[in-house]
């Protein structure tokens, strides 16, 4: 017996009858009646239970999770297909606590949406681009040029999730494309891809964070 269910209530429904009411054994038409009562308590008390889970995030759940998000971020943070309300509920803690306005916001918020940091250059900053004499920088080395003159600015290199292709279709050259096989090969387009993260995701995920009166050069590359 849990409290708030139809034999609780019957129960307490119970304890308020005067003893001469006899006991639950002697007194079957009035169980009948108190039962019905404890059924239409009991519901009612499970819609208060559920509502009142809803008033929190941490234990809301189904379409209220998705109605915080809207009320929160707008458009910008959406279950995505086939999400569970657990995983959704720390996207959305995630994203009411990310740090934002920095560098290290662009990395993680990409770092978050695609399971790859990207590659950041400030061309203004020594420890991206090196300087004479640094122990950062030399002949033959890989790197960026830095210019002083362009403050404000950072070139970021953001790369899309590694997907798992499109289900049941082979890429070219792939044995199991043949008949009698399970696989299948197919012309194809993006739509059919299960990466669910678009290019416009990234985009919107470092205009999200991005520190204020700065430019940020994005290119995205898989």
């Amino acid at each position: 017996m849990a409290t708030g269910d139809q034999q609780d209530i019957f129960t307490r429904l119970r304890g308020y009858l005067p003893r001469w009411f006899g006991d639950t054994a002697q007194s079957p038409v009035i169980n009948a009646l108190l039962q019905g009562l404890a059924y239409s308590g009991a519901y009612v008390y499970g819609l208060y239970a559920y509502a009142k889970q809803q008033t929190r995030i941490l234990t809301s759940s189904d379409g209220w999770l998705d109605m915080i998000a809207a009320d929160f971020f707008g458009l910008s943070v959406q279950r995505k297909s086939g999400q569970s309300d657990a995983s959704f509920r720390a996207n959305i803690v995630a994203n009411l606590f990310r740090e934002r306005g920095t560098r290290n916001a662009i990395v993680r918020v990409l770092a978050d949406l695609t399971g790859r940091p990207p590659t950041i250059i400030e061309p203004n900053r020594p420890a991206d681009c090196g300087a004479y004499d640094a122990p950062n920088c030399g002949y033959d080395r890989a790197g960026a040029y830095g210019q002083v003159s362009l403050t404000y600015q950072a070139f970021v290199l953001a790369y899309r999730p590694f997907g798992s292709g499109i289900p049941n279709v082979a890429g070219y050259d792939k044995v199991p494309a043949g008949y009698s096989v399970p696989s299948q090969g197919e012309y194809a387009d993006l739509s059919m891809s299960s990466n669910t993260v678009s290019d416009a995701d990234i985009y919107a995920a470092i205009e999200s964070v991005r520190p204020a009166a700065s430019i940020v050069w994005t290119r995205i590359s898989s």
